[in-house]
């Protein structure tokens, strides 16, 4: 199976700039999208031969993720069953035979880490959230996790060490998720690959100079490894100020 997230920045907008022309060129078997800020009825998308599934904000404009996945889910959920939690259409989660697959778009912390507090507390229930469904089948995380795990993972890491997705805190709850049982895919593959980033600000050209940062994952139970086969930064896809990443495995 091929597998694509992104966060788009406002599917609206994305859709101004190519996305179905990409969406239908990659042709993957499920295709998940963080941050779509929108509300019910706000966007018809023509994605023939798959099944949609959207969770949206309260907030108009606001988070929002969305999932096209060819082969029809045997259950689907929206949220992690937390009311504080699930307000700003952050998760959906799809059954299969084999394996669940969560799309989650993670809170950020936002500036001076004025949500950092709140961020803790939803990186636990999101933890304990997967770790329950893990117990009971192989799990498939992909998203906007909003966090640089290590140095390797954004451009300036010395002069970012507070900034909100590079706390020692966020990076801290991030190591507890992987000891809890998980893979990030992409070091799996690319444990020593520098200068490889998901997301650019829209300031300061740093896209041109590849001044970015990689937060945007899949992770997998770690009895998924042996059916890994590679995962991919399309940090050559433009669009928004994130790219997609992609999962290839064999399940």
């Amino acid at each position: 199976m091929r597998m694509i997230s992104w966060n788009v920045n406002g599917l609206r907008a994305a859709v101004g700039k190519g996305f179905m022309e990409y969406f239908n060129e990659a042709n993957v078997d499920i295709f998940s999208l963080q941050e779509t800020k929108l509300q019910a009825g706000q966007i018809e998308l023509a994605t023939d031969g798959y099944f949609q599934y959207w969770n949206y904000a309260h907030k108009k404009g606001y988070s929002g993720v969305a999932v096209f996945t060819k082969k029809e889910p045997l259950t689907v959920s929206y949220g992690i069953g937390i009311e504080e939690h699930d307000m700003e259409g952050r998760v959906i989660t799809l059954e299969f035979d084999d394996f669940y697959h969560i799309t989650v778009y993670t809170p950020n912390s936002q500036q001076e880490n004025a949500r950092l507090g709140y961020r803790m507390e939803w990186d636990d229930a999101f933890r304990e959230y997967v770790c329950n469904l893990d117990k009971v089948k192989p799990v498939i995380i992909c998203g906007d996790l909003n966090v640089a795990h290590n140095e390797i993972d954004l451009k300036n890491p010395s002069s970012n060490r507070r900034s909100a997705g590079f706390t020692d805190e966020e990076r801290g709850k991030f190591t507890e998720l992987l000891g809890a049982g998980f893979v990030d895919t992409f070091r799996f593959f690319y444990p020593d690959s520098v200068g490889v980033y998901s997301w650019w600000s829209y300031r300061f050209n740093a896209r041109k100079n590849n001044a970015g940062w990689r937060i945007d994952y899949y992770v997998v139970s770690e009895r998924l490894k042996d059916k890994l086969v590679d995962a991919k930064i399309h940090s050559e896809i433009l669009g928004s100020d994130h790219c997609p990443v992609e999962l290839v495995i064999q399940i």
